[in-house]
């Protein structure tokens, strides 16, 4: 008897989860595709999207930024990004962190023209965990931490404002993300090159993993 009754609540601890998770899901997703527009953040004005662009979809990045041992020309060593970001985006869903875009490294599929030509070995990605629809972009402008109160950590990875230069469907046909033209990566934490580590020419080849944290806006075209 005992046993059957904690099948049956184990069971149906599940299914509730499951349900839970379904509901989650379906408001995330719903997030994604929705007309309506996020708050765009202020920002001064060499990190801030055009005019005829706004936010449509916010995330909390939780990652790591990867960095090379390199000769520095003179006998010595430094650190320098080796531009292989990885994070995962998260929203806040009736208290539950729910992930919804994965960012990291890829070449870029249906370029738009904006990016190089012939198109780098692989550039920054983001990809939608709902529908898969996935867009490249590349750095446009810059402001360094700790200069502005959407970029207030001093000492972390510098704020960003990227340009989409690619943009491809899921497998399914989503589309969620194909229509971002900007993202703007703010509010950094961590994520800065090691002190130590990379000095002489004989730790040149060392890497490193450093953990950072960020809020990226997605921008869309009002028209």
């Amino acid at each position: 008897m005992k046993n059957n009754f904690d099948r049956n609540f184990w069971c149906l601890r599940a299914i509730l989860a499951g349900i839970a998770m379904l509901f989650i899901s379906g408001v995330v997703f719903a997030q994604e595709f929705t007309v309506s527009r996020v708050s765009s953040p202020i920002t001064p004005d060499l990190i801030t999207p055009p005019v005829g662009n706004s936010a449509f979809l916010e995330g909390h990045g939780i990652g790591t930024q990867g960095y090379v041992c390199l000769p520095n020309g003179l006998g010595g060593a430094a650190w320098t990004v080796n531009a292989r970001p990885e994070a995962t985006l998260f929203t806040n869903i009736l208290g539950e962190a729910v992930q919804i875009i994965t960012h990291f490294l890829s070449p870029v599929e249906n370029p738009n023209g904006i990016g190089p030509n012939p198109p780098r070995f692989g550039d920054v990605t983001w990809q939608s965990s709902f529908d898969s629809s996935r867009v490249w972009a590349q750095k446009e402008h810059f402001i360094t931490a700790g200069t502005d109160r959407s970029c207030p950590n001093n000492g972390a990875i510098d704020c960003l404002l990227l340009q989409v230069i690619g943009s491809a469907e899921g497998p399914t046909g989503g589309k969620s993300l194909t229509k971002t033209t900007f993202i703007q990566r703010l509010n950094t934490n961590g994520g800065s090159a090691p002190t130590t580590g990379c000095a002489l020419s004989g730790d040149v080849g060392k890497q490193a993993l450093v953990p950072y944290s960020a809020d990226y806006f997605f921008f869309r075209s009002d028209e």
